[in-house]
């Protein structure tokens, strides 16, 4: 997901997209313990989106928008 069109989402929208991610981060994480995983740039895109969205919530937050 493009910063931009997390711009675009309301404060709710990002943060269930957040928790969303966090979800599947941790069950990559589970496969990857499993060596299960097979694609290990996942892992890395969706802590980038996680913390790109901690960001546009916290500029929001303080009205940096």
């Amino acid at each position: 997901m493009k910063t931009r069109e997390m711009l675009e989402l309301s404060e709710e929208e990002l943060k269930s997209k957040e928790a969303e991610l966090k979800d599947q981060l941790f069950k990559l994480k589970f496969q990857h313990a499993l060596g299960q995983l097979e694609n290990t740039m996942k892992l890395k895109n969706i802590k980038l989106d996680i913390a790109r969205i901690k960001t546009v919530l916290r500029e929001k937050s303080q009205g940096m928008e």
